[in-house]
């Protein structure tokens, strides 16, 4: 058995990236926090100088926002779950594990959308689904389900926590480690503890380890806690499924330089500003000069002696401005959001070109659904096929991010109806679709029941001629 602590190169090598990515998308006073690694001190500048730049500093979130409106965007309405098959309990489960998903409260939606969030700061997110552990051996179904064992749920986990892997031949993960780190104290009155786990996965069995650190003391070492054979294990598969965005579509990485690079612009304009606003006396005399200039005092100057005020011309503020106005464009064009940024008035652009560019905003929206809904749909699968409730799984949605083209569908679908084509089937479908997108946020086991009574309508055949 390797190291369990041992890193991967590449987890070692991008540690730094995710963190910085991280920062820039919380922003806030988490933000102002780390503000010293991001905030360039010039060239033989006075620490004095760049302590007073570094405690008026401040940060405009511009990707923050992005990626928080694109997870809103995306969810809007719920992804559409179809759970089809005979077995009325496994139905029940999948309807209570929607609304928790995670033993903690958690919906589904809610639990991907935070997933696809982070998977868009740091380019990749992970679901790992568990069982719970029973200290008793479970001889059918029903003693499971009593036991609470069959109750599977979901774990949320970032590439920070992913510290060491290797893939199979055929790309599949062939063992996994994954990371924890929590501050725990046993009684109120004991010192606060760090609490380190790792949690080894390969495609049958799991092994977990544990370290407690004590401040003032030397870590303690690492035990191993548990081990196992895990949920998914007849199915051969580490149970750790990945979110990964193609590079393009990862906006931190794309955007995150622009905004550095904002933040320092924005940042050295506010300080010049500030100090344009005291401006500093001149003196052009060949005498020695002892006087006190002030508000409320005087100055005596000879018949040659001059006396004036330095301020700046203005001009490379007036660059500085509209460079800012540059940058900020261009952190919302390179997120496909070209029409949300830049000034407020946009007149001069056509509306063909406005079409255009949301055209290319929802067909990014498209990609991030089919993502979601591939993630989910073989969570989903893999969980159903542990359980062995021989239900047909499947995830649609995610395409419709237009919350008032509702009559249009509807509209669409009468005029599809109308045309008569004799498929049984295709009606079953159209009612289905329309329903459960126009009862999107109402709970699974509704959905289920309204999808089975639609699937139980036999059409009114056709009147015909007479004979």
């Amino acid at each position: 058995m390797f190291e369990i602590d041992r890193e991967h190169p590449e987890y070692r090598a991008k540690k730094a990236t995710w963190k910085k990515y991280r920062d820039l998308y919380m922003g806030g006073q988490h933000f102002l926090d780390n503000a010293a690694e991001y905030l360039i001190q010039r060239n033989k500048e006075p620490m004095e100088v760049y302590s007073e730049r570094l405690s008026r500093v401040f940060y405009e979130n511009y990707i923050g926002s992005i990626v928080d409106w694109y997870g809103a965007t995306l969810f809007r309405r719920e992804p559409l779950l179809a759970f089809e098959g005979s077995n009325d309990a496994g139905r029940r489960f999948f309807a209570d594990f929607t609304d928790d998903c995670d033993l903690r409260g958690t919906g589904l939606t809610d639990f991907m959308r935070k997933r696809f969030i982070e998977s868009l700061v740091l380019g990749s997110s992970y679901i790992l689904v568990d069982f719970p552990k029973s200290r008793s051996h479970a001889g059918s179904r029903a003693e499971e389900d009593e036991l609470g064992v069959s109750r599977a749920y979901l774990v949320g986990y970032s590439p920070e926590d992913i510290t060491n892997w290797s893939y199979d031949e055929n790309g599949r993960l062939e063992w996994v480690v994954l990371k924890n780190e929590r501050m725990r104290k046993d009684r109120p009155e004991d010192e606060w503890s760090i609490e380190v786990t790792w949690t080894y996965y390969d495609q049958e069995n799991f092994r977990a380890y544990r370290q407690v650190k004590k401040p003032g003391q030397s870590d303690g070492s690492i035990e191993l806690i548990d081990s196992g054979v895990h949920g998914l294990a007849k199915q051969r598969r580490v149970p750790l499924f990945q979110l990964e965005l193609q590079d393009g579509l990862w906006l931190l990485n794309r955007a995150g330089s622009l905004q550095l690079e904002h933040f320092n612009k924005s940042n050295a304009l506010s300080w010049a500003l500030t100090m344009g606003l005291f401006a500093t006396p001149v003196i052009y005399s060949e005498r020695k000069w002892n006087q006190i200039v002030g508000e409320s005092y005087y100055i005596q100057l000879g018949p040659e002696d001059r006396f004036g005020w330095t301020e700046p011309e203005g001009r490379v503020f007036e660059i500085a401005a509209q460079n800012l106005t540059r940058l900020q464009e261009e952190i919302y064009r390179v997120c496909y959001l070209m029409q949300l940024g830049g000034p407020l008035d946009k007149a001069s652009q056509s509306g063909l070109s406005k079409v255009r560019d949301f055209s290319i905003t929802q067909e990014v929206l498209r990609s991030f659904g089919d993502s979601v809904k591939d993630l989910a749909r073989r969570v989903l699968r893999a969980i159903e096929e542990a359980r062995e409730d021989g239900l047909r799984v499947d995830v649609s949605g995610l395409d419709e991010f237009d919350i008032g083209d509702f009559t249009t569908e509807l509209s669409d679908a009468e005029r599809l109806l109308s045309l008569g084509i004799e498929s049984p089937t295709l009606k079953k479908q159209i009612f289905r679709k329309l329903a459960l997108k126009y009862l999107c946020d109402v709970r699974q086991d509704i959905k289920d029941e309204i999808a089975a009574e639609i699937d139980g309508i036999n059409p009114r055949p056709r009147s015909g001629p007479t004979s």
